[in-house]
């Protein structure tokens, strides 16, 4: 066997590899996103959970503006929610990049009518994200200046 028959297939796999691997910086960079929201989600899990302590001892008035503020937090919960949701819809449709791009190179296929909106629809998903994320942090703030 000649050594130029072994190269041709190791120089396909490299190339295979090398574009294969620029998606999964952007998949670095999702889990990151993703991290901070399900800390965000956390904190806010716990805040909830110390104003029904307070709403089950306080008296009915200040009851009334702890369940008030509890509404805010289930939906500020439901803003991360929706948003960890589209990041990891995210994380899965680069993952399917990454693999039809390594299994175009490797197969010598034209698969870039299937990477083109699998692609489109993951930035899709992460401006939707990054969107309700946004949204959830408005809700805080403006919660915040209610509060003062």
């Amino acid at each position: 066997m000649s050594t130029l028959a072994f190269i041709a297939p190791v120089e396909g796999l490299a190339k295979a590899i090398q574009l294969s691997v620029a998606p999964v910086f952007l998949l670095a960079g999702v889990s990151g996103l993703l991290g901070v929201f399900t800390n965000r989600l956390a904190r806010i899990i716990e805040r909830a959970r110390v104003l029904q302590d307070q709403a089950r001892e306080s008296a009915i008035a200040t009851g009334r503006q702890v369940r008030k503020e509890l509404q805010v937090q289930k939906r500020r919960i439901a803003l991360v929610m929706r948003a960890i949701q589209c990041c990891t819809v995210t994380v899965l449709l680069v993952a399917l990049v990454v693999a039809v791009v390594f299994v175009s190179a490797v197969a010598r296929l034209d698969l870039a009518l299937m990477v083109v909106p699998l692609f489109v629809a993951a930035m899709v998903f992460l401006m939707v994200a990054v969107v309700l994320f946004l949204l959830e942090i408005q809700l805080a703030a403006d919660q915040l200046r209610r509060r003062f």
